[in-house]
């Protein structure tokens, strides 16, 4: 893949998560009633969004951090090559996820040593 290709879809992918992280906000969720006005069901509510929004945004920033590495390894002229084995990644590979630091199968053998 040639590099203003790579670093058009970094870009993309980039502003995918930024906005993402955004939309999810500071964890406010609607207006802050008293305790008493409020139904227990509605703070069981509360709590599972902003777990769930935690989760989500933590996922974002790992996402984020690897669109970052592979910038880096655009930069290094080392896009596209499996950080593990220094095989060239398909470019139908990173045309869909293009901050990939493996080969697919490789990505499998990782996962599942994890």
């Amino acid at each position: 893949m040639d590099s203003e290709r790579a670093a058009e879809l970094l870009a993309s992918e980039r502003q995918r998560i930024e906005a993402a992280l955004s939309d999810l906000g500071p964890g406010d969720h609607g207006e802050e009633l008293s305790h008493a006005d409020q139904h227990p069901a509605d703070d069981g509510t509360d709590l599972y969004e902003e777990e769930r929004d935690a989760g989500l945004a933590d996922a974002l920033r790992g996402e984020l951090a690897a669109v970052e590495r592979a910038e880096q390894r655009l930069a290094e002229g080392k896009y596209g090559l499996s950080v593990e084995s220094g095989e060239p990644i398909p470019d139908a590979r990173l045309e869909v996820q293009p901050s990939a630091e493996r080969t697919v199968e490789e990505q499998a053998r990782y996962e599942g040593a994890g």
